[in-house]
């Protein structure tokens, strides 16, 4: 971290945002009350506001991909009224004259209803406070000559809102929205009324009745700021003892046979020792009878005599 720079932890604040609106209202009102109307039949014309601008600040949450929460404050600039009543069939009439503003404060939920290419439709409500303050309140009896005047004054309200619109994911930390709302901003009411000449019978002054608007508003949602990494400080040489060298394993090369093509070799002559016919072999020798062996001849006998 940087020194005395703050440094945005996106596991921290990633789901926190804040967020700012411009729009502009278009209010409208049930109708007025006021203490001189017991006992006169009052028909009112042309009862309204002319629009008028607003802005707001705030802080939420995204609870995960499919609610957030926010507490948002914002000033709603003058609006002018303007409004007539006729009394008593004609008799007389009153013309109404003044402006308004508000301070609303609310509390908000919404639900983001998925996200098609970067753009998340959502609806949502809310509750909260609305301190409505009428200026210049100018009551002008035209027949009679008559004229009345209200100091400004303001009236806390209950007040709640619906709302409606879709944002736009412009960058990893900004959100485009652009959205309806309709407010019920409850009562309002001027100052006692007196006549130019600062005199008044009794208290009695004019109550602004049910007062809604209907809003357009274009808003941006800031999430976790953008911050550059910080630089590492330098860190100090220290000698390492270079490590041994890894000896290397000696892998001999596979070897591929690879057949030879074939490769023609003339025949030599090969010498054979002719054979000889064998010698005839002659008969045997025929054997003759052996000769006949004759008896010896014996001596004469001879006798001495």
């Amino acid at each position: 971290m940087w020194p005395g720079i703050p440094i945005c932890v996106e596991e921290e604040f990633n789901n926190w945002y804040l967020r700012g609106d411009i729009g502009m209202s278009n209010q409208q009102l049930k109708g007025l009350d006021n203490a001189l109307y017991a006992g006169n039949s009052i028909n009112p014309v042309g009862m309204g506001f002319d629009s008028a601008a607003f802005f707001g600040l705030g802080i939420g949450y995204y609870y995960n991909e499919w609610l957030r929460l926010d507490l948002t404050g914002e000033y709603r600039g003058r609006a002018n009224f303007h409004g007539m009543d006729i009394v008593n069939g004609g008799a007389y009439t009153d013309e109404y004259h003044a402006s308004k503003s508000e301070w609303l404060f609310l509390a908000n939920a919404y639900a983001d209803l998925g996200t098609w290419w970067c753009v998340t439709p959502f609806i949502g409500a809310g509750i909260g406070f609305s301190r409505n303050t009428i200026h210049s309140f100018q009551d002008i009896n035209t027949p009679l000559g008559g004229v009345a005047f209200g100091a400004d004054d303001s009236k806390w309200n209950f007040a709640w809102a619906l709302h409606a619109g879709f944002g736009i994911k412009a960058s990893q930390s900004t959100t485009l929205e652009f959205a309806y709302r309709y407010v019920n901003l409850g009562d309002a009411m001027s100052g006692d009324l007196t006549t130019y000449t600062g005199t008044n019978q009794f208290f009695n002054p004019m109550i602004f009745k049910g007062i809604t608007s209907h809003d357009f508003k274009v808003g941006v949602r800031f999430t976790c700021c953008d911050v550059p990494e910080p630089v590492p400080p330098p860190q100090r040489t220290v000698y390492q003892q270079p490590l041994p060298p890894v000896q290397q394993l000696y892998v001999p090369p596979q070897q591929t046979y690879v057949q030879p093509p074939p490769t023609y070799v003339q025949p030599q002559p090969t010498y054979v020792q002719p054979q000889y016919a064998p010698q005839p072999q002659y008969a045997p020798q025929p054997q003759y009878a052996p000769q006949p062996q004759y008896a010896p001849q014996q001596a004469p006998l001879m006798r001495k005599g």
